[in-house]
């Protein structure tokens, strides 16, 4: 037995244990990438660094034998920006998204891929629940939605973008049609109450998600039916008057108490509003066409002026979002507003101090090379984009599976299990950094029944390589080159089909990122 110091903790092991196990048993916790208990060290990563105090040199934790009268530690600056540098470098060289270009250009940030794919397998009502997630008035989006997801939807560089738009107002459509539609679960009851000035959709949408997480609703509106620019303002032909009224009914039918022909001026708002409401949101449309001057909050030469994360007016549990706080084009945007506004009062009711709603680290690469488009077809089938003829506003279920059908799968398959995710994550890692030069080119290994590989994304942790070896598989992967020129790759000129026999699934499961992943 041998004695040591992790972070001025003594500790006696066994002669020959790392130090990675030796924390490990002191409940002390080191980021690991490239390490599997069972199988040999390969410490590429260089993540689960710690420093000898005596000298100050750093070390992979994982391949460091402890040692007598050892002092190690596990957590100071220097070692967070080590470790932080080592992702940076790893992210220099990975290529792959996080999340698909067409969900980080959605102002919701609706998770547009796993949509697409359950409409392909004939779940609309799964489908239907993700939009609603994010989304609170999907049927009226998918009329008059200019589609910044369609614009970096990687589909175009083939020939056209996946009809995302249609897509979802087709599963939210067929949703309606039901006397049964979908209305989500709610949080229970905080017995708070929110006031919402404003129909159009922002305030539909802050009501329906501050309804989601239990608060009680009251939508003020100055015309006689609800639904503001979306009623008032678009053409029928562009957005018919029944998916407004439809949508506004199932708002109604979650809930929310609607007090139309009711203008709020500066008066009812000192007086009854701020009595009666534990909050309150100001979704009025155009600020120059209001009468939010009255009420002398600060405003700028676009709105009212609100926090830009937090969408809070002042400290008093005032807030605003969409167009009284810019005019914008993008109804998409007010409802992705209205959600954060939600979220903002929830914290506000709750004590807590009002925060931006989060948003994972997502690595990107940009648009695909030339011979990447064909990669990407792997996945998808050769298809034209459907579009609507004159006589139709709405996919049928075939037309929308057909065309669901034609993403691409551009998101990584580990999105919540990626560790160079997670910890660039919590390193709040650049991943521009050490980048240099062109991008290497993105292959996709499809041959497998059961797997996909994709290079690019690969660490050279070495892990598949020695559960490989270790289960006597066909081949399995193996390390070729020298130095910083190795790759992990498949040798001798086969495919996936060929080298993989019963360890497909380990592999899988045991890679640290996205490179190896279930189909």
């Amino acid at each position: 037995m041998i004695k040591l110091k992790i972070n001025n903790r003594f500790v006696e092991v066994a002669e020959g244990i790392s130090v990675l196990k030796v924390a490990e048993s002191l409940g002390i916790e080191i980021p690991t990438m490239c390490f599997k208990d069972g199988f040999g060290n390969h410490p590429s990563c260089m993540l689960c660094l710690v420093k000898d105090a005596k000298n100050g040199q750093l070390h992979p934790s994982c391949a460091l034998p402890a040692e007598e009268g050892m002092e190690i530690i596990t957590d100071d600056e220097e070692i967070y920006k080590a470790r932080k540098e080592s992702l940076e470098l790893l992210l220099s060289d990975h290529v792959g998204d996080c999340e698909a270009p067409c969900r980080t250009a959605c102002p919701a940030y609706m998770d547009i891929p796993k949509m697409n794919r359950l409409i392909a397998e004939r779940k609309f009502d799964e489908a239907l629940r993700l939009v609603k997630e994010e989304i609170a008035l999907p049927l009226i989006l998918g009329y008059i939605c200019p589609a910044p997801c369609e614009g970096a939807c990687r589909r175009s560089q083939a020939e056209a973008p996946v009809s995302i738009c249609e897509l979802k107002k087709m599963v939210a459509d067929e949703d309606l049609k039901s006397d049964d539609y979908y209305l989500p679960e709610k949080l229970a009851s905080s017995e708070k109450n929110v006031a919402v000035i404003g129909s159009g959709p922002a305030g539909l949408s802050a009501a329906f998600h501050l309804l989601k997480l239990g608060h009680s609703v009251v939508i003020f509106d100055q015309n006689e039916e609800a639904g503001g620019s979306l009623r008032y303002d678009i053409p029928e032909e562009k957005l018919p008057n029944s998916a407004v009224g439809a949508e506004v009914k199932m708002v109604e039918n979650y809930g929310a108490e609607f007090r139309l022909n009711t203008t709020i001026d500066k008066t009812i708002f000192e007086d009854e509003l701020k009595k009666d409401f534990d909050a309150v949101v100001f979704a009025l449309g155009n600020f120059e066409d209001g009468i939010m001057k009255d009420f002398g909050f600060e405003n700028n030469k676009f709105g009212l002026l609100a926090d830009k994360a937090t969408l809070q007016v002042n400290g008093e549990g005032i807030f605003a979002c969409g167009n009284v706080i810019r005019s914008r084009k993008m109804a998409v945007t007010s409802v992705a507003q209205g959600k954060q506004v939600a979220h903002s009062i929830h914290d506000y009711l709750a004590k807590k101090t009002p925060e931006k709603i989060y948003r994972m680290f997502n690595s990107r690469f940009g648009k695909l090379k030339p011979e990447e488009v064909g990669e990407y077809l792997k996945e998808s089938p050769e298809a034209e984009r459907l579009e609507l003829n004159k006589e139709s506003r709405v996919f049928t279920m075939d037309q929308a599976v057909e065309e669901a059908g034609r993403c691409m799968h551009c998101e990584c398959r580990k999105p919540h299990t990626c560790k160079l995710r997670i910890f660039s994550d919590e390193y709040q890692a650049d991943r521009r950094r050490f980048m240099f030069g062109e991008r290497k080119t993105l292959k996709k290994h499809m041959q497998h029944e059961l797997i996909v590989y994709e290079p690019e994304k690969c660490i050279r942790c070495n892990l598949c390589v020695d559960i490989s070896a270790l289960q006597k598989d066909s081949l399995g992967f193996t390390s070729i080159g020298r130095g910083y020129t190795v790759e992990i790759n498949i040798p001798f000129n086969k495919n996936m089909k060929d080298i993989f026999d019963k360890t497909a699934l380990e592999c899988a499961e045991a890679c640290p990122t996205g490179a190896i992943s279930l189909k």
